[in-house]
């Protein structure tokens, strides 16, 4: 598979990392679009969110019981924010579930 994220989670790609364990892989993004920006990855391939189903959605669950402690570890206690992008015209520039962590200045409400 030629899945950048696959390359990093097998240790072909390095990457900074955050966080790790059996399940999932937090990393700094390499362009940053906020003084902290995470990427927060299962290490099941899962293409993007329209392939979260009954067989993988605990991953997705673990994912986000894990924000919170990541968040704190990066300073970010007054608030951060979550995104995801799904597929091309959603600006998924990577074919890999990831959640974009976003925090360190206080952001606006409008997304775009």
């Amino acid at each position: 598979m030629d899945c950048l994220f696959c390359k990093i989670i097998n240790g072909d790609i390095p990457s900074n990392k955050v966080y790790e364990d059996e399940k999932i892989l937090a990393f700094y993004d390499i362009a940053p679009q906020t003084p902290t920006h995470v990427i927060i990855i299962p290490k099941q391939h899962i293409t993007c969110a329209d392939e979260v189903d009954e067989t993988n959605c605990l991953v997705v669950g673990h994912i986000f019981s894990k924000i919170p402690l990541i968040a704190k570890e990066l300073g970010l206690e007054d608030g951060y924010r979550i995104i995801n992008n799904c597929k091309e015209d959603g600006g998924q520039t990577v074919m890999h579930l990831h959640f974009h962590l976003l925090g360190g200045k206080k952001l606006g409400e409008k997304i775009v």
